[in-house]
């Protein structure tokens, strides 16, 4: 099958990987549009994972306050170069996570961050639930696993669907940012403030 401009074209507004990314990706799935995405999430995540030793000491604060100036954000997210944290493609992630960070009310950046303490209520309420609905014992685990899973991807950030696009979580966008740059990229905190909210 051949691979036009256009097929390349659409795939790269879709994931925002690189050209000629996007045509290997589709040479090698023969055109089906949902094995190049897969192609290409396993590639940039292999490119993060290469990437993820390095430093990154530069980047960007990023601050977003929502209309009316009830609700504000402040990003901290940063890259190993000053050369990537001026790019416009870095500069709109950092913006895209502000925007991000208001509407989805994220506690937390990661799962690690959860105190032990609010994890193991989490999990004593699933348990309990399991067993009001009078699961089986040995099953409970897995439901308590899968509740969590669930949990993770309302409260941390790296976990959470992407409002824009929410086939892809905000750790699949940075993976693809790393993919896109070649630099390590990281959200090192965030702080969003609400009105009247403690």
């Amino acid at each position: 099958m051949s691979i036009t401009s256009s097929m390349v074209k659409e795939l790269r507004e879709k994931t925002g990987a690189g050209m000629m990314d996007c045509k290997e990706a589709l040479t090698m799935s023969a055109g089906d549009f949902e094995k190049a995405i897969d192609h290409l999430r396993k590639k940039g995540m292999s490119a993060a994972t290469k990437r993820s030793s390095k430093a990154a000491k530069d980047g960007a604060v990023a601050s977003y306050i929502h209309m009316g100036g009830k609700i504000g954000v402040l990003v901290e997210v940063n890259c190993e170069t000053d050369f990537v944290a001026k790019t416009d493609d870095f500069r709109l992630l950092a913006k895209e996570l502000t925007m991000h960070i208001a509407a989805a009310n994220p506690r937390y950046l990661k799962s690690e961050d959860i105190p032990p303490d609010v994890l193991e209520r989490e999990k004593e309420i699933y348990r309990s639930q399991a067993m009001a609905e009078k699961k089986p014992e040995k099953i409970w685990d897995k439901i308590i696993e899968g509740k969590l899973k669930k949990y993770y991807e309302d409260v941390c950030l790296l976990d959470q669907k992407f409002i824009k696009d929410t086939a892809i979580t905000i750790g699949t966008l940075v993976n693809n940012m790393i993919a896109k740059t070649g630099e390590n990229i990281v959200i090192r905190r965030f702080i969003r403030f609400q009105l009247g909210a403690d």
